[in-house]
């Protein structure tokens, strides 16, 4: 019973893990509005925001880029997030996007647009701790994920929205950093681990068959 249990448990897992996928194909074809702003922040979750397309007007401020690490189609490299102050009032991390790990240095890239700027992209939230089972390292300057806290805490840039955007292939055209590079994925092994539940159920109740079989039968009463 407790494996069947556990596969049911993978079948509904399944459910919500397809759900969430159509979710997000929706909101990647959607027309992007407007960045959420500190009165929504609380709200914002995974299920419900993640990879949504958001526009941004506004200007980058000067403040030193961050870079941490990527690993995408491209190769090895990182991500370029540079902090973006919104018209509406709030600051926020904006994701350039990649350049190849032999092209960090500033001059291999294009600079910031100056004045105002308007950024569309995709909304991601904060990747606290560290990634590539390493931890991020802001004393020397190593971040293996987009720890958006950690970042601005690091920069000095105060308050700041708990989410960053990955600039689009528009806002961001390369050759470098080169924009629209989001890898947009989700892991989903419900069914194979819903089937091996099932399997050790039926293998639990075959076995259980084969020992009541096996069993002797109690002598007739004389």
């Amino acid at each position: 019973m407790v494996f069947a249990g556990l596969g049911v448990w993978q079948l509904q897992r399944l459910s919500w893990k397809l759900d969430l996928i159509a979710r997000v194909e929706q909101r990647l074809a959607a027309p992007p509005v407007a960045a959420p702003g500190p009165a929504q922040w609380d709200g914002i979750t995974v299920a419900a925001d993640e990879y949504r397309r958001v526009a941004l007007q506004g200007r980058y401020l000067e403040a030193p880029e961050t870079l941490t690490m990527a690993v995408t189609e491209r190769g090895p490299g990182f991500w370029v997030l540079v902090p973006f102050r919104a018209d509406a009032g709030f600051t926020i991390l904006v994701n350039r996007g990649f350049v190849p790990e032999g092209q960090r240095a500033v001059a291999e890239r294009r600079k910031v647009a100056g004045g105002e700027a308007k950024v569309v992209g995709l909304l991601r939230l904060t990747e606290p701790d560290g990634g590539f089972l390493r931890a991020n390292d802001a004393t020397a300057g190593r971040w293996y994920s987009r720890d958006v806290a950690a970042i601005a805490q690091t920069r000095g840039l105060g308050q700041i929205a708990p989410y960053f955007v990955d600039a689009d292939a528009a806002t961001e055209p390369g050759p470098l950093p080169q924009g629209g590079m989001t890898q947009v994925g989700f892991r989903n092994t419900h069914l194979v681990y819903a089937l091996t539940w099932f399997c050790l159920a039926l293998m639990s109740v075959g076995a259980a068959g084969y020992l009541i079989r096996g069993m002797p039968e109690e002598p007739p009463e004389a």
